[in-house]
């Protein structure tokens, strides 16, 4: 025990210091995730064809593409064609587009939860479709998928520590302050452990956040 203590009292700064990246590295790649999955869904549900399959072909790309690989293609693959990417900007927009796909599918089956009947009597109404979808449609599935959104952001919290093992070189984030606190200490179990609790922390807090917004605004059916 003595040895967890110790190494949390020597490297506090540095935890601490990776904990706040992590925590900005989520929050980013969570309002891009949550911006763009809206629009792709909005395409997947919209009147057109084309659209539809402009939206159906974001969600079976970034879907079925490890993050890793996306981790490179922006940062590594870009610099090499000429357009070098900030290591934030890739590792925001790698996480959030890739998380983005999961959202859009959320959303869109919250959309299918909602009775058909509420588009119907909208458009009747004289109201276009996208504004049936911002005043009537959206806010409902939003406060339906709130769950699968919850859960949609544990993963996202998790898949942050893919940056830290890539070579995305953003300031040190949890993942990666704890290898480098283990290659200087050689005190493996205690210094993962720490990161571990870390990364605990910012999940249990999304999970009550998100148990929270269930008992206020949840649509139960």
């Amino acid at each position: 025990m003595s040895d967890f203590l110790q190494v949390i009292q020597n490297n506090f700064p540095a935890f601490l210091s990776g904990f706040w990246v992590t925590c900005q590295l989520v929050a980013i790649s969570f309002v891009v995730a949550l911006v763009v999955g809206t629009v792709v869904a909005s395409l997947r549900l919209a009147p057109l064809k084309p659209l539809n399959w402009l939206g159906a072909t974001y969600v079976e790309a970034f879907r079925n593409v490890p993050l890793l690989v996306l981790l490179f293609i922006s940062f590594a693959g870009f610099a090499r064609g000429g357009f070098p990417v900030p290591p934030l900007a890739a590792a925001t927009g790698s996480l959030g587009l890739y998380t983005a796909a999961y959202v859009a599918e959320a959303i869109r089956s919250g959309v299918f939860a909602i009775g058909k009947g509420q588009i119907d009597a909208a458009q009747s109404l004289g109201l276009t479709f996208r504004r049936t979808l911002r005043k009537i449609i959206l806010p409902q599935a939003f406060r339906t998928v709130i769950p699968p959104l919850g859960n949609l952001t544990i993963a996202m919290i998790k898949n942050s520590a893919i940056v830290g093992a890539s070579l995305v070189t953003i300031r040190p984030d949890l993942l990666k302050t704890a290898r480098i606190i283990q290659n200087n200490t050689f005190k493996t179990t205690e210094t993962f452990f720490w990161a571990g609790m870390g990364y605990l922390v910012l999940t249990l807090t999304a999970t009550l956040v998100v148990r929270y917004l269930e008992r206020r605004l949840v649509i139960r059916r």
